[in-house]
């Protein structure tokens, strides 16, 4: 694919817009960036990238930018613009930064979607991989944007990528030798039309696989246990309900592995360090990675007990008078708040909301009603969670994180937990969800203190 002289415009610039600039300036194309905030609210040097001659708008997009583009290329985050379906009629590619990289990339690729799970399970195939002796690289929504390898890619090289429905929205020739599809649940409805449309993109993952390539798939998920028939590619499916055929499994407390050569005892479920049943599914997952590449089984086991997880999943805090805060920020979904509280056998107070991306927090009463003690309802999404859970549990409202980890730890007694699980995304308040989840554990490590000094 040439580029040069190209006119480009580049949707947003976020660490996939200036690493999509950095290639299309070697490349020799004409780049424009198109930016909803304001100059100063970027917080980058933008002279320095004026100098090497990039374009900005920025307070919005203009329609002729779109319209006399030759290609465009949607950031991850974008949301879903009318401008591009204009600019598609007006004759411009558009065209998802993954696929870009796919036209210029040497080596193999490893697609992992899905709902949740999806940073977790990249991060523990790639320290497989690379603990196995592979050349393997984390690129991706969690890792280095793939288009930043392009250039140095080469044959013998693995690129492990989390890919989002955003980036699969708008593929055309993009192929992952090995897709992994970890789960299908409600989630983006602001940035999707529909569930269909959500579930249709990320169906691209694999309907775009050929014969010779890999499919790992979810069993146990209803809505992806019948993709197996009806895609090309080799399939290996994980389950934690039923023996499999061909794939990963777990039978009285042992993760197993089969293939035609026979099955193995991988490891016992219970030497997992995540907590959490959906990080057995995780597990499952990046172990058949690791096993369809050729990865030794005792190197595997090796990676998995040692991993202790991600920040911002799951993440034990610290404990203050028997209360333990946990903080899993990347809950930004019903589905991955509902296996949150899944996780832990003790009580807890659970922090809840942030920005609704479109969910039915009606789903999470059975969860909440089983094993939350109270809840603490923060952001935009309050009056809509507190009218889903009405009657369930008792519940507060906090105008602050502060003000939440204050009410949260009040209503906590010994031998109970603190979970920051908000089911919404953190934009009405933070940045993203790194920014909440940091300053989760800043407000907690404050209340610490303030015990130390004898103030709660």
């Amino acid at each position: 694919m040439e580029v040069a002289d190209k006119h480009v415009v580049i949707v947003g610039f976020g660490k996939t817009g200036r690493a999509l600039a950095s290639f299309l300036l070697r490349r020799k194309a004409s780049v424009t960036v198109s930016e909803i905030r304001e100059e100063p609210e970027l917080g980058l040097k933008t002279g320095v990238w004026k100098e090497k001659g990039v374009a900005f708008e920025t307070g919005g997009h203009r329609p002729l930018t779109f319209l006399t583009a030759d290609l465009i290329i949607p950031s991850p985050g974008a949301a879903a613009l009318p401008l591009l379906a204009a600019a598609k009629k007006a004759g411009a590619q558009v065209l998802s930064e993954v696929e870009l990289a796919s036209r210029f990339l040497k080596g193999r690729i490893v697609g992992i979607t899905g709902t949740n799970g999806k940073s977790t399970t990249a991060t523990l195939a790639n320290k497989i991989l690379r603990k196995a002796g592979f050349k393997s690289f984390l690129a991706g929504n969690i890792g280095t944007p793939l288009i930043s390898f392009a250039e140095w890619s080469r044959d013998d090289h693995i690129y492990v990528t989390e890919i989002s429905s955003f980036q699969l929205e708008h593929i055309q020739r993009f192929k992952a030798d090995i897709s992994v599809f970890l789960n299908i649940s409600l989630n983006h409805l602001d940035w999707h039309a529909s569930f269909d449309e959500y579930i249709a993109a990320k169906k691209r993952l694999v309907l775009a696989q050929g014969e010779h390539d890999i499919a790992i798939l979810n069993a146990d998920d209803r809505l992806l246990s019948g993709l197996a028939r009806s895609i090309r590619p080799k399939t290996y499916l994980f389950s934690r309900r039923r023996v499999i055929r061909q794939g990963c499994f777990l039978r009285d407390g042992w993760i197993i592995l089969r293939d035609g050569a026979g099955e193995e005892r991988l490891m016992k479920a219970a030497d997992i360090p995540l907590p959490g049943v959906h990080n057995q599914e995780n597990v499952m997952a990046a172990a058949l990675i690791g096993r369809v590449l050729g990865a030794a089984s005792r190197s595997m086991r090796t990676s998995i007990r040692c991993f202790s997880g991600l920040e911002h999943r799951l993440e034990e805090v610290l404990t203050l008078r028997g209360v333990e805060f946990i903080n899993d920020s990347k809950a930004t979904t019903v589905d991955a708040t509902i296996k949150a509280l899944q996780s832990f056998e003790r009580r807890i107070v659970l922090i809840l909301g942030g920005r609704d991306k479109g969910a039915d927090f009606g789903l999470l009463r059975r969860e909440v009603r089983r094993r939350v003690k109270e809840v603490v309802l923060l952001g935009e999404a309050r009056e809509k969670i507190a009218a889903a859970l009405r009657g369930q549990v008792p519940m507060v409202e906090a105008a602050s994180l502060r003000e939440a980890v204050n009410a949260a730890f009040s209503a906590a007694g010994r031998g109970e937990i603190v979970l920051l699980a908000p089911a919404c995304t953190s934009f009405d308040m933070f940045k993203n969800f790194e920014a909440r989840g940091r300053a989760f554990k800043r407000e907690v490590q404050r209340l610490a203190a303030a015990a130390r000094r004898g103030r709660t």
